[in-house]
C-alpha cells in the first residue's frame, strides 16, 4: 500500500492515520490553542484535522493559571462547568507578596465570572480534545508534521506528515493553521514575520506538592527572583520560582532539582520554602524561556494561533488566556472567510490579526520589562497595576466577541 495514498476505509474507521479527505483547516498542535480553534471550527461545521506529534493526554509545560478572559471564555464555550467538575479548585483570591509585604486581592465577580481556575494540562487539553471530537474535529496524536504542501503559486495547500515507522503522506486542505508552540514548524516553514520583539527571557524551575488548604493564587516578587503557589488538581500545588536564566543555572550547579528549587525559594520566601519541604511529586523541571515575539499570525493558505503566533514570558500566567483568546478570533475569521462568497479569506485573517494585536501588543512591554528581574518592588507594583489594566480591557473586548462562529451551511 502506498503511504501517500491511504486505503479509504482504513481512514474513515480510524486504523490508518492519513486520509483522502480535503480538509477546510488542518491544525498543527492538539494542546489549548489548537485543539480550541478545532472545537469552534468543527461547531461551525467545518471539516477539521489535528495533527499533534505528542501522546494523547500526556502533560506539558504550563503555568496553569486561567486569567478572567479564560474563564469567560470556557463559560460562553459550555466548557467551565466540567472544569469545576475535575476538581480545580475555584480561586477567588490572589495575594501578591513584595519581600515582607503581602497584599490579598479578593476576586470580585464580574462579567459572568466569580471564580478562577488552574486546572493541570493533562486536564484542561484533554477536556478541550474531547469537546472537539464531540463537533466532529478529527484528533490524530502520533504523527509529525515535517513540512507543508504548496500550489505552484507557493500557497500552503496541506500538510507532510510522518508517523512512527517512517511512512509519510500529504493531507490537504484550504487552510493549514500553526498551534504547534513557540518552536512551531508551521512558523518556520512558511517564515512568518515577527512584527514586536521583547529583550527579556527569564529562566524557570516548578514542581508539584501537596498544598489542599492553599487560599488562592500566590505571587511573590523578591531580589532578582519571581515565584508563584498555584492551587490546581488532587490537592497540589504547582510551586515555581524564575529568575535569570545565569541565577538558576548557578543555584542548580551540583544540586539535585528538588534542592536547587528549594534553595531558590528560600531566597525568595520561607514560607515557600516551607511548603516544599517535603519531597515533591513527581520531579522538579527547570524551564528556559524567550524573549517575547508576536508573529504575522497569517498568510497565503496558512494561519497561526497561540505562542506559534503570540509568545510572552511565562510570569504573565497570561499564556492559556491568550490562547483561548486567539483561537475564538481566528475561528471567527476563518468562518467569516469561509461563508463569504468571492470574498478574499486573506481580508478576514487580517481582521484577525488587528483584533489580537490590540490586546496582545499593550501587554508585551510590561511582561518583557517583568522577565528582566531588574526591578524593585515599587516597579513591580507599577508594572502589575499596568498588567492588570490590560488584563481588564482584554476582558470587555472578549465581552464583545460573537456569541460563537455561525455555522456554515
Amino acid at each position: 500500500m502506498n503511504p501517500h495514498r491511504p486505503d479509504t476505509a482504513q481512514a474513515a474507521n480510524g486504523r490508518w492515520p492519513g486520509s483522502q479527505v480535503n480538509w477546510d483547516a488542518i491544525v498543527v498542535g492538539g494542546r489549548v490553542a489548537g485543539a480550541s480553534t478545532a472545537l469552534l471550527l468543527a461547531r461551525a461545521g467545518l471539516r477539521v484535522l489535528v495533527v499533534d506529534r505528542a501522546r494523547r493526554g500526556s502533560d506539558t509545560v504550563s503555568t496553569h493559571a486561567l486569567m478572567r478572559g479564560g474563564v469567560l471564555q470556557l463559560r460562553r464555550w459550555g466548557l467551565l462547568d466540567r472544569v469545576a467538575a475535575s476538581g480545580a479548585p475555584a480561586v477567588r483570591r490572589a495575594t501578591f507578596h513584595y519581600g515582607t509585604d503581602s497584599m490579598a486581592v479578593s476576586l470580585k465577580p464580574y462579567a459572568g465570572v466569580d471564580a478562577l481556575y488552574a486546572p493541570r494540562r493533562t486536564v484542561l487539553d484533554a477536556i478541550l480534545v474531547d469537546a472537539g471530537e464531540e463537533a466532529g474535529a478529527r484528533f490524530r496524536f502520533g504523527p509529525a508534521v515535517t513540512d507543508l504542501a504548496r500550489d505552484d503559486t507557493g500557497r500552503v495547500v496541506g500538510a507532510i506528515l510522518r508517523d512512527h515507522g517512517g511512512a509519510t503522506w500529504t493531507e490537504r486542505a484550504r487552510l493549514v493553521v500553526g498551534a504547534d508552540g513557540r518552536g512551531s514548524v508551521v512558523a518556520g516553514r512558511v517564515d512568518a514575520p515577527t512584527i514586536a520583539a521583547g529583550a527579556h527571557a527569564a529562566a524557570y524551575a516548578y514542581g508539584y506538592w501537596p498544598a489542599a488548604d492553599l487560599d488562592g493564587y500566590h505571587w511573590y516578587y523578591g531580589d532578582a527572583l519571581s515565584g508563584g503557589a498555584i492551587p490546581t488538581n488532587d490537592g497540589l500545588a504547582c510551586v515555581f520560582v524564575g529568575g535569570p536564566p545565569a541565577v538558576l543555572a548557578k543555584a542548580a550547579r551540583d544540586r539535585r532539582p528538588a534542592a536547587a528549587h528549594r534553595g531558590l525559594l528560600a531566597r525568595l520566601d520561607g514560607g515557600l520554602a516551607d511548603l516544599t519541604a517535603a519531597p515533591p511529586q513527581g520531579a522538579v523541571r527547570f524551564f528556559r524561556g524567550m524573549p517575547a515575539r508576536l508573529r504575522r499570525p497569517y498568510g497565503p493558505g496558512w494561519a497561526l494561533v497561540g505562542d506559534a503566533g503570540c509568545w510572552v514570558d511565562p510570569l504573565s500566567t497570561h499564556g492559556i488566556t491568550d490562547a483561548l483568546r486567539d483561537a475564538e478570533l481566528l475561528a471567527a475569521a476563518v468562518v467569516a472567510g469561509s461563508a463569504s462568497e468571492g470574498r478574499d479569506a486573506g481580508i478576514e485573517l487580517a481582521g484577525y490579526q488587528a483584533q489580537r494585536d490590540r490586546m496582545a501588543l499593550p501587554m508585551q512591554p510590561i511582561v518583557d520589562r517583568l522577565a528582566s528581574h531588574e526591578w524593585d518592588f515599587a516597579e513591580a507594583r507599577r508594572l502589575l497595576r499596568g498588567l492588570s489594566s490590560v488584563m481588564a480591557d482584554e476582558v470587555e473586548a472578549i465581552r464583545d466577541f460573537d456569541p460563537a462562529p455561525s455555522r456554515i451551511a
